[in-house]
């Protein structure tokens, strides 16, 4: 199942995703078969936003005016013409903050006839997550957690964010002159939405600050956000705040958007590479969606409706959630897992792996984990109850101690997640 994890990885990685696109003949540039006259400014956020960037200053060369690459902490490097900054996900801290107002002073220094290259990839919204005005920093990150514990999807997250941050919600695209902006995007949302995808920076927003307080509403957090954000959301809706940018807005006409790579391209490699093992390949439909304890152990339970002569890979793509009640360590993928686990605890011939792409699986250093037959009692040997872990949240602590993490480091590409589970056919 690693493999086909690593297959699913290389189909979509960042570098080669964007080189794909660009074409160099001397001083002459194309971007997808279009020449690009003047000068080039290039702008990359997101988990793989260093591969992206590396992709357009060679292509670009002396051509690059400025480029900004912000990314992960822990997922940066150097480039030779692009200034790299490190900042937080999923709560934004001061320097992405900094990185938001850098980031939009690069855009307004882009002239009309000037190419703006913007490169996104899963994270974006937190890495340059600068406070609209009478807006703070610990607004942002209160209200950031208190919509991740509850459990809120990306479309929700990124409704609340477009309507406080001065990067999202086609600002970006407000605040530059550029002749033309070219936006290519590594997708980890479903359906590749433009105005979802990092928060729309380039895109068109069709929510409306009221759509913000009914998603907080509607989660009962309210009352529990700063009285700066209510307030802030309360004058947008009573019109006394500038709204983001409606949806066929002047400035829009400027831009264009590609996709270079999403979830279902992941799969689509994944079940390629079990095929070439000899392996039945199924797709799970449903996908990962919904809360991932309830995910973990309904693949469990479509896996045992599978019953062929060789060997069978369930494959799942997607994104859950989980609403946190304990205090302990973990991320949605090896929560998932962990259920998986408990599921199928004393059974044999199944085993699940559950990874994001990017390489991190919440605010842990591992990508996900493997769970089997044995994994409950392979955590019990080592002092661990896997119940009590699921109860609190701790899947970190038991794939630790009981040695079923999958490490990979930063990917170079970010498109939600894979769950694969393999199925020992009856010929064994």
């Amino acid at each position: 199942m690693e493999r086909c994890f690593r297959a699913a990885l290389a189909r979509v990685a960042a570098g080669p995703a964007v080189e794909r696109l660009l074409h160099r003949g001397g001083t002459s540039l194309t971007l997808d078969g279009r020449p690009v006259t003047g000068r080039v400014f290039a702008l990359a956020a997101g988990k793989a936003a260093l591969p992206m960037a590396a992709a357009v200053e060679a292509w670009a060369g002396e051509r690059l005016a400025a480029g900004l690459c912000v990314t992960k902490e822990g997922h940066g490097g150097s480039l030779g013409r692009s200034r790299v900054l490190e900042t937080a996900h999923p709560v934004p801290d001061v320097r992405s903050v900094a990185a938001g107002h850098e980031a939009l002073a690069l855009a307004e220094r882009v002239g009309e006839e000037d190419t703006l290259v913007v490169l996104l990839s899963g994270g974006a919204s937190s890495l340059w997550s600068a406070p609209l005005h009478g807006l703070t920093l610990d607004d942002l990150g209160s209200v950031t957690s208190s919509l991740m514990s509850a459990g809120a999807d990306i479309e929700a997250l990124n409704t609340v964010r477009k309507h406080l941050t001065a990067v999202s919600g086609g600002r970006l695209a407000r605040a530059t002159r550029a002749g033309r902006v070219e936006v290519l995007a590594l997708s980890d949302v479903p359906g590749d939405d433009p105005a979802v995808l990092a928060s729309g920076p380039c895109a068109g927003d069709s929510s409306r600050f009221g759509d913000a307080l009914a998603v907080l509403e509607e989660r009962n957090l309210t009352a529990r956000i700063p009285h700066a954000v209510r307030a802030h959301l309360e004058a947008g809706r009573a019109g006394r705040i500038e709204e983001s940018v409606a949806p066929g807005d002047p400035c829009l006409e400027r831009v264009r958007f590609t996709s270079l790579g999403n979830n279902e391209d992941a799969c689509a490699a994944a079940s390629a590479e079990a095929e070439r093992a000899d392996c039945d390949v199924q797709r799970y439909e449903p996908g990962l969606y919904g809360e991932a304890r309830d995910v973990g152990r309904n693949l469990v339970r479509a896996a045992r409706q599978l019953s062929a002569e060789r060997g069978t890979v369930l494959v799942a793509g997607g994104e859950t959630t989980v609403t946190v009640t304990g205090g302990g360590k973990g991320g949605r993928n090896q929560e998932l897992a962990l259920s998986a686990a408990l599921e199928l605890s004393g059974e044999t011939g199944v085993t699940l792996l559950a990874a994001g792409t990017d390489g991190t699986d919440g605010p842990t250093d591992m990508a996900g984990a493997f769970a089997d037959g044995e994994t409950v009692v392979r955590a019990k040997a080592a002092g661990v109850s896997a119940a009590e872990a699921l109860a609190a949240n701790d899947s970190y602590r038991l794939f630790a101690a009981e040695g079923g993490h999958l490490h990979t480091g930063p990917t170079g590409t970010n498109v939600m997640d894979l769950a694969l589970v393999h199925i020992v056919g009856r010929s064994g």
